[in-house]
This record gives C-alpha cells, structure tokens and sequence, in this order.
C-alpha cells in the first residue's frame, strides 16, 4: 500500500493531496459496495449477496430465490440499505458543509440543535397530522413529513447562523451555546407535543427518537429520496467557494465569490439534506462530525474531495452501524443511534480536546 501510495504521489507538488485523495475515493467507493453486499447477506434470510446477484443475471431453477427470500431482500433490505445510503451520505455531508460555513471542524447538525429543529417538525406533524394538520397532511400527501422536517431545520440553521455571525465573524463558542440553546428549545416543543400524543404516536416516537433504518420501505425512499438527492447534487458546486471561504469572507469576495449566495446554498442544502434524513430515521447523531473529520485528516480541507468522500464515509459508516444494531441484540433490533452515539461521542471529545484553544470563552 505504501509503494502504491508513493506512486500515485510521486510528481505531485509538496502539499498536494490530490492524488491521494483520488484513490481515497476509489477506495471509499469499493468498500460502499462491500458493505452494501454485507447488509444484503446479513439477516434472518439464508440468502447472500452472490445468490441474488445470480438471481439477477444467471436466474436458473437452482439459482432462483424462494417467495420469502424474495420478500426479505427486495421488501425489506434492499429498501433499508438504500435508505442507510441516503442517509448517511446526507448526515455527512450536511457535517462538511456546515464545518466549512462556520470554518470549524466542531460544527454538525446534530451537536449544533439543526436536527433537534428538524426532528420537532417531523413530531409537530406525526402528533398533529391527524387533527390540526390534517388538510396540509391531504394536500402534501407523503411529502409532508420531510417537508416539515426541512422547514423545522431550515429555521434552526437560519436562527443559528443569525446569532453566532456578527460582522462577517462567527464565533465558535456562541455558535455552540446557540446550538444548545436551540436544541433545548426544540426539545422542550418536542416534549409538549409527545405529552399530547397518544399511545401508538408514543411508542412511534419512542423509537423514532433514537434512530433507526427499520421501517425502511420504498414509499418513505420515494418521500424523502427526492429531497435528499436534490441537497448533494447541489453541493459540488459549493466546493470552490467553500475553499475560499476558508481563508475568510473579504478574500474570498476579493477571489469573485459571490459570498451570500453560496451560504445561502449551503443552508438550504443542509437543512433540506438533514431534514429529510431525520423525518425518515429519526435522530442519528454524530456522523456529521466524524466523517469530514476522519476524512480531512486523510485527504486534508480540499472540498473537492471532501464533499464526495464525505458522502461515500457516511454511508458505508451507516450501514455498518445499521449492521451492528441488527445482529448485537438479535433476534430484536437496537435503535441505530445508540451504536452511533458510542462510538461517536468518544471521537467528539477527542476533537474538542485538540480544538479547545479555539474556543473564545
């Protein structure tokens, strides 16, 4: 690995990652596809990832799955694995994005109150969808939820940026505070409306609060996919400008950026990105931090790469938690966001720790 690395690199200008991260992506992309293999041969189900892949293209007496084989891959875990790709890739990316926009690795939607604002959209319309919303719920149909849960982290983002940003200057430490704040908030609206639920909205909510991949089906892929696609297509376009932002607003309007436009891209993208996410899944936590970080220590701050890498971390990162909270506690399920919560907030305190000189208290 290390003869293919030097190779890669050789001619490369000192401090030029470029190569390097070229095959980071190729790799990343690779062990997506392993891990999307391993999610479709983990499970009650005897069959394996080869057996549906010759179910597809060499479909023989022998080869062809059984009605409940079928019924188990294509119902239940092809729907959920594509639903962990979105996700996480949207998770991810939303973390890079809003790392770049404040110029600082400590920032996620998760730890900063973004998905805790969309998560009380998604609550608002799950309690009152069948009485006070009951119109919009007719009118948006299956939308309604992501379309809450976009709206609900939209206000979130637009309130944060708004309180941390004074003269083109965000600061990290009110950027944190504000996040709690705002978490806090959310939390206390959230906990109104759940105290107004009913039985069957509570055990929904129960799990739903604390993430997971399993009520995956392709309506809720049809509902939220949409959205979630729309949000990382846009941000490849975000890389430059986001690259300039780095070295602060004055230069990168003097590099032609046009400043206020781009941050406003951006947080339309990460609220629309993790708001659909977390109308589906629930809260996942802490994959917006730990990918761009890991990956930035790799491949370094070019957006270029890391906006992609991003992406491609997140979701085999996803899944493989997804993996673990199915098989750990087998035959039941446990909630996704606790696998990402162990592992996460260990990585978290690690980066606070290395960036605490950065913190204006």
């Amino acid at each position: 690995m290390q003869m293919l690395l030097s190779r890669q690199l050789a001619g490369a200008p000192e401090g030029d990652r470029s190569a390097l991260a070229r095959l980071v992506l190729g790799l990343l992309l690779l062990l997506l596809a392993a891990v999307a293999g391993l999610s479709i041969a983990t499970g009650a189900s005897d069959a394996s990832a080869l057996s549906v892949v010759e179910s597809w293209f060499l479909e023989t007496q022998e080869t062809a799955l059984s009605t409940r084989d079928r019924l188990i891959i294509y119902d239940i875990r092809l729907p959920r694995i594509v639903l962990g790709i979105l996700v996480g890739a949207s998770l991810a990316v939303s973390g890079a994005l809003m790392q770049g926009l404040f110029r600082n690795p400590l920032a996620d939607p998760g730890i900063i109150g973004v998905s805790a604002g969309a998560g009380l959209g998604a609550i608002t319309v799950i309690v009152l969808g069948g009485t006070v919303l009951g119109p919009v719920v007719a009118l948006l149909g299956i939308y309604t939820l992501p379309l809450a849960a976009f709206a609900g982290g939209l206000i979130t983002t637009l309130l944060l940026y708004r309180v941390a940003t004074r003269r083109g200057q965000t600061s990290v430490a009110t950027m944190l505070l504000a996040g709690i704040a705002l978490a806090a908030l959310s939390g206390a609206l959230s906990g109104i409306l759940i105290y107004l639920a009913d039985d069957r909205q509570l055990r929904d909510l129960t799990f739903w609060g604390l993430g997971s991949l399993g009520g995956a089906t392709w309506t809720k892929i049809w509902a939220a996919g949409p959205i979630i696609l729309a949000a990382l297509v846009t941000t490849p376009f975000l890389a430059r400008s986001l690259d300039a932002l780095s070295l602060g607003e004055a230069s990168a309007r003097h590099l032609g950026i046009p400043v206020q436009r781009m941050k406003a891209a951006a947080i339309l993208s990460v609220a629309a990105a993790t708001g659909a996410a977390v109308a589906v899944s629930g809260g996942i936590g802490f994959v917006g931090i730990v990918v761009p970080h890991l990956l930035r220590l790799i491949i370094g701050p070019d957006h270029r790469y890391l906006l992609p890498g991003s992406a491609l971390l997140g979701a085999s990162l996803l899944l493989l938690a997804d993996a673990v909270s199915r098989t750990i506690v087998a035959p039941a399920e446990l909630p996704i966001g606790i696998v990402t919560a162990v592992f996460g907030a260990p990585f978290f305190l690690w980066v606070l720790l290395r960036r605490r000189d950065m913190l204006d208290l």
